[in-house]
């Protein structure tokens, strides 16, 4: 069952959230959020990529750049720019991207509930990745930047979700990118409890993104236990900054993969190779995308191409064997390709479908790669199937959009 709490959160007052509100960490490099950060001094990449307060080629995980951070966190409080709600809430975070909105709680989640197994976990995590964000949430003792959270739909939490919302939200802005970010606060005291009740009820939640930072975030908290003589469970470093939305507001967007060379093979060998395990059709010099699943798209010398996998080419029986990703890994990547690991093997890169299939093309027509495949995304029903049954999803398998915004709210492990 998830247990979940409210909390004090730390945040901007609404007149300096649009100054203060940042991307996460993790998606952009520290040049970019130095030139995104400019000269203000109000965006939370003063905490979260402090190098940007040092000469250009500062080393992210030097020791004094784990010290700056915890000194602009001080700072961003003296200065008034975070300032802590007096009670404890839950939250609502709503962001919208092409006309369509997802509605996010804003909740404390529980540390037992990761170590143990309830929140549920679809990728492998990178222990130097985790150490990173571990120091990040160890100096600043708080959880700066929120994790991604799916649940299975709840009729009455979705009932709360539009009460809530009928009201005038306390931030209301669109980011840079052109994403809307939205949040209200949950004030009333009969409401709070009766989300802590509902999720209480809901056996799992999912990790939909940001894998890393909810490891660290859980780890971190675990050891602050271990390490408290006088631990009682009911200490706030025992729970977590979490946004947790219905399964069925969120939209996986597809991630696609560049190959720079075809493993020896002329392109009409390639795509001779392919037809034993596909169907394949050429679409012309039109943007062709995956119609359905086992369906992908191929660019190839100046042309689109559908590939339809064969029957008992996979297994539909399988939560991983009836991924795409995976029949594209084995049969396509592996099996021509020569790709068989594709975490380490430089020949191949992935790209986010939110750039479109046109960034496909592009680094195809370019010279750089020699051919593009374009995946139907997975659904929310896959990701949840698969962590259900223990199983890991392989690499770059989902990309979620809009990323949520850090700098609107953090939760502080001590209070």
């Amino acid at each position: 069952m998830a247990k979940i709490k409210p909390f004090k959160g730390l945040r901007p007052p609404r007149e300096l959230v649009t100054e203060v509100a940042s991307r996460p960490y993790d998606v952009l490099n520290s040049e970019e959020a130095r030139a995104e950060a400019g000269d203000n001094l109000k965006s939370l990449y003063h905490i979260i990529k402090p190098e940007i307060d040092f000469e250009p080629g500062m080393d992210e995980h030097a020791p004094e750049v784990y010290d700056k951070a915890v000194a602009n966190f001080n700072a961003f409080q003296q200065n008034g720019w975070l300032v802590q709600d007096d009670k404890e809430h839950y939250y609502i975070y709503a962001q919208t991207m092409d006309g369509r909105t997802q509605y996010g709680f804003v909740i404390a989640a529980n540390v037992a509930d990761y170590m143990e197994g309830r929140i549920k976990k679809h990728e492998l995590t990178r222990r130097d990745k985790e150490e990173d964000r571990m120091k990040h949430v160890r100096i600043n003792n708080a959880n700066v930047e929120p994790v991604f959270f799916a649940f299975p739909d709840n009729e009455e939490l979705e009932r709360i979700i539009k009460d809530v919302t009928a009201a005038t939200p306390e931030y209301d802005f669109v980011s840079a990118d052109g994403f809307g970010h939205h949040f209200w606060v949950i004030d009333n005291e009969d409401t709070i409890s009766r989300i802590t009740e509902l999720f209480a009820a809901i056996p799992s939640l999912y990790i939909a993104d940001g894998h890393h930072r909810t490891a660290a975030a859980a780890l971190v908290g675990n050891e602050k236990a271990q390490n408290n003589p006088a631990h009682k469970g009911d200490e706030e470093y025992n729970y977590f900054l979490a946004v947790a939305f219905p399964a069925s507001h969120l939209k996986i967007i597809d991630y696609n993969r560049v190959v720079k060379d075809l493993n020896g093979l002329t392109a009409q060998q390639f795509l001779e190779a392919l037809e034993k395990d596909f169907v394949v059709e050429l679409k012309g010099e039109e943007e062709y995308r995956p119609a359905a699943l086992h369906n992908f798209s191929l660019y190839l010398d100046g042309k689109w191409y559908s590939l339809t996998a064969r029957e008992g080419r996979y297994n539909d029986n399988d939560p991983i064997g009836k991924l795409d990703v995976t029949v594209s890994s084995d049969l396509i990547l592996r099996d021509i390709l020569g790709i068989h690991d594709l975490r380490s093997d430089k020949r191949i890169d992935f790209v986010g479908g939110i750039r479109g299939l046109g960034e496909l093309k592009n680094r195809v027509d370019s010279g750089e790669m020699k051919v593009a495949l374009a995946l139907y995304p997975v659904t929310m029903q896959q990701l949840m199937d698969i962590a259900d049954t223990g199983n890991i999803m392989p690499p770059k398998t989902t990309w979620f959009e809009p990323k949520l915004r850090s700098g609107l709210i953090i939760h502080k492990l001590d209070d």
